[in-house]
């Protein structure tokens, strides 16, 4: 037999070798960038797109980057106000506050699978036009505890400091309010308790309006605090409670949802109810007269617990993506104005 040239060899040494080469490139390339190399990734392992249509407050934030995870360590949610990403969006969010008359600033097409959240912190009383909004949104974002996506004010999260931390007061009673109108329930039961006691009142309906920095400082230095809502409904517990008092290390004298409402959300021992009187002088007597010891009382929450505001709408929306693995789909609200007023 003839004897096989010495270069034969080595081309095949030469394809195995550049074989090896090329898929270790390949390999590689997948390993630092793979989204490039399968767009055709399974829906679940791509991140949840929010869009956001309008930005719930004035002053719009940075969303961009992985924001959620940044911020409050939750994954896979990729927050967006770019409305021409409307076709990629998982969900989007429409807060009632900006939401225009008619449906004439909505998206005309709604992609298959999309999801559409309405969003409000007010209550029935203070958020109107509800009723051109049938057969619109698949899911409800509210403060509250019945609704698809739960966002309260504020909450107690458990501690481990067991220590009571309560300001020097040096006043009785103090109220923060900013829009004062005689018809609301709190009007009333102040101008009544206003008679038995002096309310130190701050706020822009006093003319005595508080930088942001300087509101705690100043609740604080009273042993009560009046955290009237501005209308009663179930669950409508707003920040006059959990920032107002609870986290300036006053006590709240409530006025709102009855008191096993609130006691749903707080202790029963760290608050005072309006009805747990026979009346408002019953109750500016109890104020008045309470003792060292059982005003500490109303701190014991401060062993177990500290309060969590909820004050960043980046945070509420984020709270979506936890919650869209369980939420219902395939459903549209036919009466949004009778689910909201129920």
């Amino acid at each position: 037999p003839l004897p096989r040239p010495p270069w034969g060899r080595l081309g095949v040494k030469a394809v195995v070798t550049t074989g090896l080469f090329v898929t270790a490139l390949w390999n590689l390339r997948c390993f630092l960038n793979p989204s490039k190399v399968s767009r055709e990734a399974p829906k679940h392992m791509e991140p949840l797109v929010v869009l956001v249509w309008d930005w719930p407050s004035k002053q719009v934030p940075n969303v961009s980057g992985d924001i959620c995870h940044e911020l409050y360590g939750i994954t896979g949610c990729w927050l967006t106000t770019e409305r021409q990403l409307l076709d990629r969006a998982d969900v989007v969010v429409f807060p009632h506050t900006r939401l225009q008359p008619g449906r004439d600033r909505l998206p005309k097409e709604r992609p298959p699978g999309q999801n559409w959240v309405w969003v409000s912190l007010e209550s029935p009383s203070n958020t109107k036009a509800l009723a051109g909004w049938n057969q619109t949104f698949n899911w409800v974002m509210t403060y509250r505890r019945d609704s698809d996506i739960f966002i309260p004010y504020g909450k107690l999260v458990p501690n481990r400091s067991a220590t009571v931390n309560i300001p020097t007061k040096t006043n009785l009673v103090s109220w923060v309010i900013s829009n004062y109108h005689r018809t609301q329930k709190r009007a009333e039961v102040y101008k009544n308790l206003s008679r038995y006691l002096h309310v130190n009142i701050y706020g822009k309906a006093n003319k005595k309006p508080l930088c942001k920095d300087c509101l705690l400082p100043t609740t604080s230095k009273s042993k009560f605090y009046l955290a009237f809502e501005n209308s009663i409904h179930q669950d409508y517990i707003t920040e006059k409670l959990w920032r107002n008092s609870l986290m300036a290390g006053t006590v709240p004298v409530v006025l709102g949802p009855p008191r096993a409402n609130y006691e749903q959300f707080v202790p029963a021992d760290s608050f005072i109810h309006v009805d747990d009187f026979g009346s408002l002088a019953e109750l500016a007597t109890f104020l008045k007269t309470v003792n060292s010891s059982r005003y500490r009382q109303f701190f014991a929450w401060q062993k177990r617990y500290s309060v969590k505001l909820y004050a960043d709408w980046r945070e509420r929306i984020c709270t979506i993506c936890t919650a869209y693995p369980s939420l219902p789909r395939g459903r549209v609200y036919p009466d949004l104005e009778s689910w909201f007023n129920t």
